[in-house]
């Protein structure tokens, strides 16, 4: 790789860069999101059950928020507080306030879940192709070296098309790893993401005929 590197110009150079600034960029969103997915995975399996398992719904808010690191669940009970008297957030039926700041609520902590994967989408799709201009303006500019020289040869060509080669399996090398993550990760997030949407449902249902909220 070095010594393509060294024989490359400043296009394939450029196109080696990019391919690792799209790896570490990768590799920093695999190991954030496997902390951050970890976490709130297990906040939610406790906090949910602490939830339902107070005796009232004050307490059952001070549980959620003492058990919670990245306040998922804190989130959609704190939401159900804030709903201004005198405003446009107040208008229609107590059910129909908590489902607007439920769901806005929930849009919040889904926007955080997700952030993180358009960017190993993006990587996943398009960092094949780049390799692959890589290999393909490699070998051109190989050929062009060589055939300027005047000493076109088999031993001669196969080097250059061979390192050049490289910069294909360093593409894939770049996808792979974003392609996985993308769809582990995007089963993670649907199993949080069906826990918190129901969750949510439930304490509609709950404060919808219960006047107090959790105060």
């Amino acid at each position: 790789m070095l010594e393509f590197l060294a024989q490359s110009d400043n296009i394939g150079r450029l196109v080696a860069l990019l391919l690792l600034l799209m790896s570490v960029a990768t590799w920093v969103v695999i190991f954030w999101k496997s902390w951050l997915l970890s976490r709130i995975m297990k906040d939610v399996r406790l906090a949910i059950p602490a939830f339902w398992q107070a005796p009232d719904l004050k307490q059952a808010a001070q549980r959620v928020a003492q058990i919670e690191r990245e306040a998922a669940v804190t989130t959609l009970v704190m939401a159900t507080r804030h709903q201004a008297a005198g405003s446009l957030a107040s208008v229609g039926d107590r059910g129909q306030q908590l489902t607007r700041v439920l769901r806005d609520a929930l849009h919040q902590v889904l926007g955080k879940l997700h952030f993180g994967q358009s960017l190993l989408a993006t990587t996943g799709a398009i960092s094949p192709f780049i390799g692959l201009f890589g290999t393909v303006w490699g070998i051109y500019h190989a050929l062009t070296a060589i055939a300027g020289a005047g000493q076109i040869s088999i031993d001669k060509v196969a080097g250059p098309v061979g390192e050049a080669l490289i910069m294909t399996a360093a593409g894939l090398a770049v996808a792979i790893p974003a392609v996985v993550a993308f769809n582990v990760f995007g089963r993670l997030i649907a199993r949080v993401e069906a826990d918190l949407d129901g969750f949510a449902r439930d304490v509609r249902e709950l404060l919808s005929q219960h006047p107090s909220s959790p105060s």
